[in-house]
């Protein structure tokens, strides 16, 4: 891994990791305890080993005790229930330290998944519009899973092992020094094997993580437009996009697991080949009467357990490699900048209604690369009277719409600047000035909740039964909740589909209804719908902006008509404005729409 990469991963789960440090530490010392049992396995079988072939005096870790009073019997009852108390000890320290460290990464994991969701909701819509939901939603889920997942399967037995190699060692030298230091020849061409392999699984994992996240979001993209996937026969073309990006990201895998298996294959032979060798020379020391036999037993043991870290991080390292690229990808999101607009300014914008006025404002996209777009809008100059409606029309493409994001701080202007109150729109804070507009977008956002609960949303704090009927009565909604079978108790399915457009419609106005908003951002609000439908909805929205400063995009001329003013936007120019009554008899470009609605 690269420095800068280690540094950032630091950088970035550190301070969730030391939130739990009193349980990792208390986990870690069960650990070492558990390790240190560990470590004490092979002993009770070396001395029934020494004791059945008459070699006690032979095993040097024997010495120092007193047997001569014991009877054979009774040393074999002591090394039968020495094997039973050490493995009962150690099975317990193992369930502590395992439950304590998978509670310690459960908890840090979800932090971190709290954390980036909120991020994620916080990150500007250029952001979102450049990037991929499937890969976004894989990274929120799907990484921060394995990296809980590898904490308790890799890292605590690799930590484990670690820690019983340094004592394995240490006992190993006290046995025969030379047998020892002569097992470590191989140590730095498995250490170079496994390094060398470790790295190009890294890079292949990294790889298979991309694809795997375009995989994602190819599936994301397919569900969601479903319905004119199957209106439109695209089937077969989503199939094959699909499997073309399954096929590599197989290609891959195959490759990650190849090359972790060719690895873990080297590391088997080695210590074949080290183990072969000490077998031989450790034999012709228990045939000189230079150790036992239970002593070369446990030197055996111990020989094959301190290879065991070696052998597991060929076994694991796909796993962490994997770990690794999702906590960059994870980092990656975390270290991404909010918008500009998410700089809060010092003042709270008045509940009461206050006029808006654009000044000179110009507007244009970016792309991915960070080119600029043609102006979306180009010196947009209007005031909108606080209590007064205000409706933007024209053709698709104008701009209509980008005043809308502009006006709620979800980009901000390349030059020239909004007012409201008498006061610059960055000089707010933007939570509080996306609360005091009602906005009503043209696709309204319902969530797999009951009605009740959508209506709610709304608001701030609890919400009373009346409230909500009050608000749905003014959508005219009651009357259909009423019919359905649940009521307002009814859940509602995923994004509203379960309901018409017209009634996801009126459930929106409820919800806008509701907060009470002395402004109104109105986005479309009856695009789509049939007469009777668009009807209902206009009559709801003209009870909701009695009274509001209101600004109304659409391209519904009949009500735009209704509004006190009007502005024309052509190619992100104001080209016409007045009421209803004097832009038709400039008979200009709104003129020639309104007879082209009106056949």
């Amino acid at each position: 891994m690269k420095p800068e990469s280690q540094t950032m991963l630091l950088h970035t789960f550190l301070p969730y990791i030391s939130k739990q440090r009193r349980l990792i530490i208390t986990s870690f010392v069960v650990l070492l305890t558990a390790s240190g049992l560990r470590l004490l396995e092979p002993w009770p079988l070396a001395f029934a080993i020494d004791i059945v072939m008459g070699d006690v005096k032979h095993n040097t870790l024997l010495n120092g005790f007193n047997t001569e009073s014991l009877t054979q019997e009774d040393l074999l009852w002591l090394c039968a229930g020495g094997i039973i108390a050490v493995a009962a000890l150690r099975a317990v320290a193992g369930y502590v330290s395992t439950i304590g460290m998978a509670l310690a990464g459960s908890r840090v994991m979800s932090e971190i998944r709290r954390n980036l969701f909120v991020h994620l909701l916080r990150l500007p819509l250029a952001f979102h519009h450049r990037s991929r939901t499937g890969d976004l939603t894989m990274r929120l889920i799907n990484d921060i899973g394995m990296m809980r997942e590898v904490t308790v399967t890799a890292f605590m037995p690799m930590l484990s092992n670690i820690v019983i190699f340094a004592g394995m060692f240490g006992i190993m030298l006290y046995l025969d020094w030379k047998l020892t230091l002569l097992t470590l020849l191989p140590m730095p061409v498995l250490a170079l094997t496994t390094l060398h392999s470790s790295r190009k699984i890294r890079d292949v994992s990294r790889t298979q993580r991309k694809r795997e996240g375009n995989l994602a979001a190819k599936s994301s993209e397919f569900m969601t437009g479903i319905a004119t996937i199957q209106a439109m026969s695209l089937e077969k073309a989503a199939t094959e996009a699909f499997n073309g990006n399954d096929a590599q990201s197989l290609k891959q895998n195959v490759q990650s697991k190849r090359l972790a298996a060719g690895m873990e294959r080297r590391v088997d032979l080695l210590i074949a080949a080290t183990t072969a060798m000490v077998v031989f020379l450790g034999a012709k020391s228990v045939l000189s009467g230079l150790m036992s036999a239970g002593e070369l037993l446990i030197f055996i043991s111990y020989l094959k357990n301190a290879f065991r870290p070696v052998r597991e991080f060929a076994k694991y390292s796909g796993r962490l490699s994997k770990a690794t690229t999702a906590g960059e990808r994870i980092a990656e999101l975390l270290h991404t900048p909010v918008a500009t607009s998410e700089q809060t300014g010092g003042k709270t914008l008045a509940e009461s209604a206050q006029d808006i006025r654009f000044e000179a404002v110009s507007f244009g996209y970016r792309t991915d690369d960070g080119a600029a777009s043609p102006p979306a809008l180009q010196n947009i100059s209007f005031l909108l009277p606080a209590g007064r409606s205000l409706a933007i029309t024209g053709p698709s493409g104008a701009g209509k719409s980008t005043l809308s994001q502009l006006l709620l701080r979800l980009y901000e202007p390349c030059s020239g600047r909004i007012v409201i109150g008498g006061h610059d729109l960055r000089e707010y804070d933007t939570s509080s000035l996306r609360k005091r507009i009602g906005y009503l977008p043209q696709e309204s956002l319902l969530f797999g909740v009951s009605i009740r609960e959508n209506i709610a949303l709304g608001a701030d704090g609890d919400v009373t039964e009346e409230a909500i009927i009050a608000a749905a009565r003014l959508a005219n909604a009651h009357d259909f909740i009423t019919d359905l079978p649940n009521g307002y108790d009814t859940v509602v399915s995923e994004r509203g589909m379960s309901l018409s457009g017209g009634q996801r419609q009126r459930i929106a106005i409820a919800r806008t209804a509701i907060r009470r908003n002395a402004f109104l951002l109105l986005d479309e609000p009856g695009v789509g719908l049939d007469s009777k439908n668009e009807r209902e909805v206009t009559d709801a929205l003209m009870q909701l902006m009695r009274g509001k400063t209101s600004l109304i995009i659409t391209h519904n001329l009949d009500f735009a008509a209704r509004a006190d003013h009007i502005l024309l936007l052509d190619g992100g120019h104001i080209a016409e404005q007045g009421d209803h009554h004097s832009l038709l008899k400039q008979q200009g470009r709104y003129f020639e729409l309104w007879n082209m609605q009106h056949g």
